[in-house]
Order: C-alpha cells, then structure tokens, then sequence
C-alpha cells in the first residue's frame, strides 16, 4: 500500500482547496483514533488513517454524485490501494449501495460528517478553538437546521447508529480526536494570531 506521502501527494494532486484538505486531515486524525477504538489488533493504524485522509480526494474536480466517489475509486485501483480500502471510501457515499461491511468503513462514515460539523460548531466560538466546546453545545447546533446546514444530520445519526456507539459519547471521542490537530484544521486561531 503507498504510504503516506503519497496519500497526501494524491490529495494535493486533485484538491487544491485549503477547506477541503483540511476536512482530510480532520478526517485522517479522527480515524487514527477510531482503530484504536472501534478496530482489531489487525487492522493497520496507518490504513485507517489514509482512508480519512483521501475519501473525498476527488471530489473537488469531480464532485457529482455520478462521479464522487467513483472516480476516485478507479484513480486509487490504479495507485496501488486495496479493496477494502477502496470499498470503504465508497461506502462513505450513501448513493454508491456499497456496503459498510467492516469497521473501518462504519467509522469513516460515521466521523465524516461529524468532523465537518464539529469544525463548523468550534469556528463560531469567541475561542476558534475545540478546547471549550461541549457535547451539549454540539449537540443544540445539530437540532438547528440553519446551523452548517449543508452538513447530513442523518448521515451522523445513522453513522453513529452503525457504529454502535453512543451519540453523546461519540462527539466526545470525536472532539478529542481533533483537538491534537486544531491549527492543522484551521482551529485554535486565536491563540496562534495573538504571536
């Protein structure tokens, strides 16, 4: 399997907008802890993460739904990455009929959205910052449909629902998994405008 390097060579190839690659990176740090949650003792720490990495490289310069995610399932056949890798990159599309038959592709689906989301909920606090941002809070936002409102809400409700897991418990863990990469992100921005 390519390594990282060429994961994030990949995405930079076909996504040259800031927003988008860092939903991926958002995406790539919440599946790195997802394995260790949700995954085995077999399952590659390094997969997980570049599944969150480049589930939406393509959508960017094919964003259709008859062409995301499938184009970029093709362009990663031909890059070396597995079946299962690429089944659960287009299993994050609900419209693809792909399955999420492994745990790795229950997370992905399950943290995608979300991730887009607790971004949208950390920008507007006075802090730009996940570092105060509470479940509760998350939570009022999901109810309001104006809020983000290009965000699924069932793809998280049933996201969550695959996973098995917890609502209130699952934004948590979420939340923590992105907070080591907030600047990455574009978060935090407070604290690294005030240098």
């Amino acid at each position: 399997m390519p390594d990282r390097n060429d994961a994030w060579e990949l995405l930079c190839e076909y996504t040259k907008g800031e927003s988008l690659r860092r939903h991926a990176l958002a995406v790539e740090a919440a599946m790195r802890a997802c394995v260790k949650r949700y995954g085995t003792a077999e399952d590659n720490r390094e997969e997980w993460g570049l599944v969150g990495l480049l589930h939406d490289f393509d959508y960017e310069m094919f964003p259709s739904a008859d062409q995301h995610p499938f184009t970029g399932a093709n362009i990663l056949c031909g890059r070396g990455y597995s079946d299962r890798f690429i089944r659960a990159i287009m299993g994050h599309a609900t419209y693809t009929g792909v399955p999420r038959d492994t745990a790795m592709a229950r997370a992905l689906f399950a943290t995608d959205e979300l991730c887009g989301f607790l971004v949208a909920c950390a920008l507007v606090r006075p802090t730009k910052s996940l570092d105060d941002l509470e479940v509760g809070s998350v939570k009022k936002k999901l109810k309001d449909k104006a809020f983000a409102r290009s965000v699924n809400r069932d793809d998280i409700r049933q996201g969550i629902e695959e996973l098995g897991v917890d609502l209130d418990e699952h934004i948590r863990f979420v939340i923590d998994a992105l907070r080591p990469v907030q600047e990455a992100i574009g978060l935090n921005l407070l604290a690294k405008g005030s240098d």
